[in-house]
């Protein structure tokens, strides 16, 4: 049996796991992220990795993070919630480790394990979104990772859906993420809940009044339990994605796209508009084949598994 270690390096947490050929994860470590300090970072994943191959010897590490990472997947370019600015990641943990490392960004990962051992096996072509704070995308044509020229391929949450529309954090105006993310469900949730209170009136219950403590898993429990104003905001969420959706598929026909992330949790309450929308948008509509809209089957453990696979394929 062969066996890789896939990390996810977070914000917040670094998550890695021991994986096997079979994208099975056998064991688990996880710590918070030192996410200001470059150095901490590499010594807190050398500490999670050799604390997963005390046991059981690996052939090589993944890396994955949110961010851009270059054409050798060695470098970070830029990660906008860690402190890596053209971090040379694979060569200091190389030099950590004593193990071949390869490094890539999180959405691609995602994307690569959903098309390996998740929700699109089956098929050849795959796109993914990852729904969570943001919005992240991963392509996989004829059965390779789409990278791109310089390696920052994938980045359809950066589409531009409205010109001149709400800043996004890349600092662009009117890109998906801006409408289509957990962030953009929060920003409407609590701006409506300002303006008309009383179509609120349950979320705000739930947030003890205050329009500032509305979160996005607040709005999915509340859809979830039939509250009509959470279920309108997720379905104009839906909506928003459907539309960007329509727009990708006319330039890359995927046969499946595979929605991911906290967000992509909410099931049917996003995936039935996000269908509904996509089937309105889609051009040609009624002349090809229509693809299928799956929700991820690999959860948050889709990073660390795809990257660990990516790491084996080196």
């Amino acid at each position: 049996m062969s066996y890789t270690v896939g990390v996810d390096v977070g914000g917040t947490k670094i998550a890695a796991g021991l994986v096997d050929e079979h994208g099975q994860v056998i064991a688990r470590e996880r710590t918070q992220s030192p996410a200001t300090d470059p150095k901490q970072i590499v010594r807190t994943i050398g500490e999670l990795v050799r604390t997963l191959t005390d046991s059981q010897p690996v052939e090589a590490v993944g890396v994955s993070a949110a961010g851009f990472v270059d054409k050798a997947r060695a470098m970070v370019v830029f990660a906008p919630n860690l402190a890596w600015r053209d971090e040379p990641l694979k060569r200091f943990l190389e030099e950590e480790l004593e193990l071949p490392v390869i490094v890539e960004n999180d959405a691609n990962a995602a994307a690569w394990a959903e098309f390996t051992f998740g929700a699109g096996e089956d098929v050849e072509d795959l796109l993914m979104l990852t729904v969570g704070t943001g919005v992240g995308g991963g392509v996989v044509i004829d059965g390779e990772l789409v990278r791109g020229g310089f390696g920052m391929g994938g980045e359809v949450g950066h589409i531009t859906m409205v010109p001149g529309g709400v800043v996004c954090g890349c600092g662009n105006l009117g890109c998906l993420e801006s409408y289509g993310s957990g962030r953009a469900l929060v920003r409407v949730s609590r701006e409506l809940a300002v303006t008309d209170p009383e179509s609120a009136k349950g979320l705000l219950a739930r947030a003890g009044g205050d329009p500032s403590k509305i979160t996005g898993p607040l709005v999915t429990a509340a859809a979830q339990d039939g509250d009509p104003f959470a279920v309108a905001r997720l379905a104009e969420l839906g909506d928003w994605l459907g539309q960007g959706v329509a727009t990708l598929t006319a330039v890359l026909d995927p046969n499946v796209v595979v929605i991911g992330g906290g967000v992509g949790e909410a099931g049917a309450l996003l995936l039935d508009p996000l269908r509904e929308s996509f089937e309105r948008h889609v051009t040609a509509r009624g002349h090809r084949p229509m693809l299928e809209i799956r929700q991820a089957r690999l959860g948050n453990a889709g990073g660390l598994i795809g990257v660990a696979d990516l790491a084996r394929h080196r």
